[in-house]
């Protein structure tokens, strides 16, 4: 039998997810390589059945927990990426924390002070209504520079030097054609 590189590696895959299932069944906890290709395949099987990519993403996130890996492997590995044969062609998936948050011991781990801290300070702030005058919905993620934004999105104020005001990591959304009041924060860093 000849098979495509593709299909190779599909096989090989599934019998590392093979692997994991049987250890899975006996209660033992798996090691990365398993817990990764346990989830790729659980991915691989949802898309090729045309479930939606968001419920892909959604479902992944809870194939398995932190108890059912070895110690260290939600800190190694915090998002897995495999592309996916859907019934329309291939997309990439995306499951961030697949074995969710790593624990507080973790090597790397960020251990945050008690109370609240305060997002930018002492950066100057403005309020601006930004408009998607576009057909697309537009995300704008936390550190994008604003005066760089898409040109379908209009502004009632000078963006030049302005981020959005969110935490780090996360966007905002514009759907087509909507308009929203933003809360920005000068931009900031070492020069």
């Amino acid at each position: 039998m000849h098979l495509t590189p593709r299909e190779q590696e599909r096989l090989n895959l599934f019998t590392a997810a093979e692997l994991a299932r049987r250890r899975l069944a006996r209660g033992a906890p798996l090691g990365a390589p398993d817990a990764v290709a346990y989830v790729c395949d659980e991915i691989c099987e949802l898309a090729w059945d045309g479930v939606d990519i968001d419920e892909i993403v959604r479902r992944a996130g809870a194939l398995l927990t932190a108890d059912q890996v070895r110690p260290g492997v939600p800190a190694a590995v915090p998002v897995i990426q495999v592309e996916a044969l859907f019934p329309h062609g291939s997309s990439l998936v995306h499951v961030s924390q697949p074995f969710g948050p790593p624990g507080p011991d973790a090597p790397g781990a960020v251990r945050a002070a008690d109370g609240e801290i305060e997002l930018a300070a002492g950066r100057e702030r403005r309020t601006a209504w930004l408009h998607n005058t576009g057909e697309r919905p537009v995300w704008i993620s936390s550190h994008f520079p604003l005066d760089q934004l898409n040109p379908a999105v209009r502004s009632d104020v000078e963006l030049a030097g302005f981020r959005l005001a969110v935490p780090a990591g996360t966007a905002v959304r514009l759907e087509a054609g909507e308009r929203k009041e933003l809360v920005l924060v000068a931009m900031g860093g070492s020069r």
